[in-house]
């Protein structure tokens, strides 16, 4: 079972239900992917996500990752890829998967740029953040291919369209 604690800024709008948004979207993410076992009931898993600010964002993204920018979304593992299959193992595990976090504006500007509504953007950013903290990755070619794959499949269960069909590779509009 997958619970999602929220931490929602004053800055996103209130008339979405973001807290529902991130636990739709985490769950369907795992659903997709090879460790979709964390969805059964024997399995407390948690994922925080952080519906935060541009400084922020770009505070953490400048001491983490050396880019000084904001971004649209950051994902913090909690486990590395051989102890999230070791839980697999361990019925009634616990595992705190890790940290996604969000930044409003650039969140924002993005979907007003591609003509998509926020809250379909952010779907797919905490979809995208989820899959990292699962060990998914897009540095190169064939994983950034493995990792949008899950990502569309996920999207289209939930009725979002393919965020990738305008250009070759999703390298480009998201860092995690």
């Amino acid at each position: 079972m997958i619970t999602v604690e929220a931490d929602i800024s004053d800055l996103w709008p209130e008339q979405s239900n973001w807290e529902a948004l991130a636990q739709t979207a985490c769950q369907q993410a795992v659903s997709v992917s090879a460790s979709d076992f964390l969805l059964a009931k024997d399995y407390e898993t948690e994922i925080s996500v952080c519906f935060s600010d541009n400084d922020t964002v770009h505070a953490l993204n400048k001491t983490w990752r050396d880019k000084d920018r904001p971004t649209n979304v950051l994902s913090f593992p909690m486990m590395e890829a051989e102890e999230l299959a070791e839980i697999k193992n361990r019925v009634g595990s616990e595992c705190l998967l890790g940290d996604i976090i969000l930044a409003f504006d650039v969140a924002k500007k993005e979907a007003l740029e591609k003509g998509i509504s926020l809250e379909n953007h952010v779907t797919h950013l905490i979809t995208h953040g989820t899959l990292h903290l699962l060990g998914y990755d897009h540095i190169l070619d064939n994983e950034a291919e493995i990792m949008e794959d899950l990502e569309r499949k996920a999207l289209a269960q939930l009725g979002i369209p393919d965020p990738y069909s305008d250009h070759e590779t999703g390298k480009e509009g998201l860092d995690g």
